[in-house]
């Protein structure tokens, strides 16, 4: 049975960026965020187009009037969370079936903390850089307003909390190359952890 890493961060902390120099080692990883994109485009469609019809677009899910939805019906998130987490979950289940013989996979969870996901995993690595730089990345990315960006950090766990919880924290400011060096360290870390 492989080590389950979890990898979070909030947004804009560099946590994509750190789950490629995983990925990059050959370690197998399942992002949340993709399986959701997929599951949108596939086994989601039918139940989401119960609670929203007017989101499904050729056939899919279109996120953005999704997002539109929920922000006017405060009751809508739990619904659709309530159709579309058990999808994840099936997943999630069959990557690690796949990658079962794999020594780790890393599950890269934007709400790792939120889902309550550390009870099952064998270790977290939380991603940090300070706010100024954190606010920076996330405000140079297209669509996105300084609102937007509070509204999405106001649903997630604060970044001190995230680095309280975490068994492994990387500091994605000191730049590309160091938090790469910091990945590779922690991956023959794991490995002697399991060898032991």
């Amino acid at each position: 049975m492989s080590f389950t890493l979890g990898l979070t961060g909030s947004i804009g902390m560099g946590k994509s960026t750190t789950a490629g120099f995983f990925a990059d080692t050959g370690i197998p990883v399942w992002d949340a965020d993709a399986a959701v994109h997929e599951i949108y485009n596939g086994s989601g469609v039918g139940p989401i187009s119960v609670l929203v019809p007017a989101a499904i677009i050729d056939g899919s899910v279109d996120r953005s009037i999704l997002r539109d939805e929920i922000a006017k019906n405060d009751d809508l998130l739990s619904k659709i969370e309530s159709v579309i987490h058990p999808l994840v979950k099936k997943h999630r289940s069959d990557f690690l079936a796949r990658n079962a013989a794999e020594k780790i996979v890393l599950l890269d969870i934007p709400l790792l903390f939120e889902t309550g996901a550390e009870k099952w995993l064998d270790a977290v690595l939380v991603v940090t850089a300070p706010a100024d730089i954190q606010e920076s990345r996330v405000l140079a990315r297209k669509d996105m307003t300084k609102d937007r960006f509070l509204a999405i950090l106001a649903r997630q766990t604060p970044d001190a909390i995230k680095r309280k919880k975490a068994d492994y924290v990387i500091d994605t400011a000191k730049g590309i190359d160091a938090a790469r060096a910091e990945v590779h360290t922690l991956i023959d870390q794991i490995k002697g952890q399991i060898d032991a």
